[in-house]
C-alpha cells in the first residue's frame, strides 16, 4: 500500500467532518490519518515532503483546500473546517473523485474567478497530485537526472583526473589529509588517506575509470596485496560495476573493504556537493494559520 493522494483523502475527510463536527484544520489532519491510514508502516506515515512536512498531514491539507474550493466544505471561523450540505450529499453518494471535482459547477466558477483576478493556477496540475507533489517529484526528477549526467562525466574523464575526484570527495565527506600515490608503479594504490596526524591509521584508495568494463576478482586481489602489511582498510572506487566474484572476493578478505559502484558514486558526489552545484534556491509560502488565529 502507498500513501492516498490528495483527491483520495476526501470521502474520509467528509466523514470525520459528519462524524465530529467542525474541526481545528490540524485536528481534522490528524483524525483522517489516524482513523484511515493507520494501518500503513510508520515508514510511510513519517514520510516528509523535500520541505520538512508530514507528506500524508500535507496531502490532506490539500484535500481540505480543494474541498473549499468546491463549497464541499467551509471555514466558519479562524482555523476551523466544517462540512457543508452540498458536502453531506456527496457523502451520501459514498464518491467524491478528482474528476466530480473537475466537472464541479462551484469548482469551475472558483477557477475562472481567479482567472478574472489575474491569478495564473495553469502550474498546478489537478491529475493525481498535489502541488506540493508536483514540487517534490520536480526536484526528484531533476536529482536523477543530475546523477545521470554526473556518471557520464565521471565515465569519460581521464583516469588520472577521475582518482583526483574520488580523493576530493573522500575529503569532503570528512576523512584526514590524502596522498596521492604515482602515476605509475603505484602497486594498485592511488591514494592513502591519514586518518590521524601521525599517520598510523590508514586507508587505501583504488579508483577504476571504465566505462562499460566491470571491476574483477584479480583486480581485488591485486588490491588486497598492495594492502598487506601497511593498513587493513581500503575503499575501491569504480565509475562502473563490480562483478559477483569482485564482491564475494571483498566480502571474504581478512581486510575491511569498502566497494562503491558507479550509482552509489553518483550518489556521494551529488550529497557532497562535489562536481555539482545550486542552480537555484526556491521558496514556498503558504498562509500562517497560526498568525491569524492570534489576531
Amino acid at each position: 500500500m502507498d500513501l492516498p493522494k490528495y483527491h483520495e483523502t476526501f470521502i474520509p475527510m467528509l466523514q470525520v467532518l459528519h462524524d465530529k463536527g467542525r474541526l481545528h484544520y490540524s485536528e481534522l489532519g490528524r483524525l483522517v490519518r489516524d482513523i484511515y491510514y493507520s494501518n500503513l508502516s510508520s515508514e510511510l506515515l513519517s514520510k516528509k515532503t523535500k520541505s520538512g512536512d508530514v507528506l500524508i498531514l500535507n496531502r490532506i491539507a490539500w484535500g481540505k483546500s480543494y474541498l473549499k474550493q468546491g463549497n464541499f466544505v467551509e471555514y466558519p471561523e479562524r482555523g476551523m473546517v466544517q462540512i457543508t450540505s452540498k458536502g453531506e450529499q456527496a457523502l451520501k453518494r459514498g464518491s467524491l473523485t478528482r474528476r466530480d471535482l473537475q466537472n464541479d459547477s462551484d469548482w469551475l466558477a472558483y477557477k475562472e474567478a481567479k482567472k478574472a483576478e489575474k491569478i495564473d493556477e495553469d502550474s498546478i496540475n489537478i491529475e493525481n497530485e498535489s502541488p506540493q507533489d508536483l514540487i517534490d517529484s520536480g526536484f526528484v526528477s531533476m536529482e536523477v537526472q543530475t546523477k545521470s549526467e554526473l556518471l557520464d562525466r565521471l565515465k569519460s574523464l581521464d583516469p588520472y583526473y577521475f582518482q583526483k575526484v574520488i580523493l576530493i570527495l573522500l575529503k569532503k565527506m570528512g576523512y584526514g589529509d590524502f596522498i596521492e600515490t604515482p602515476k605509475s608503479g603505484d602497486g594498485g594504490i592511488d591514494g592513502i588517506i591519514n586518518q590521524d596526524q601521525l599517520g598510523v591509521e590508514k586507508i587505501y584508495i583504488q579508483a577504476k575509470r571504465y566505462d562499460e568494463s566491470k571491476v574483477r576478482e584479480k583486480d581485488i586481489r591485486n588490491f588486497i596485496g598492495a594492502m598487506s602489511g601497511d593498513t587493513s582498510k581500503g575503499v575501491f572506487v569504480t565509475s562502473s560495476n563490480f562483478d559477483d566474484a569482485a564482491v564475494k572476493k571483498a566480502n571474504e578478505a581478512n581486510h575491511s573493504i569498502i566497494l562503491i559502484d558507479g550509482n552509489k558514486l553518483a550518489d556521494l558526489m551529488f550529497q557532497f556537493n562535489v562536481g555539482v552545484q545550486v542552480r537555484s534556491t526556491y521558496e514556498v509560502k503558504q498562509v500562517d494559520e497560526d498568525f491569524f488565529e492570534a489576531s
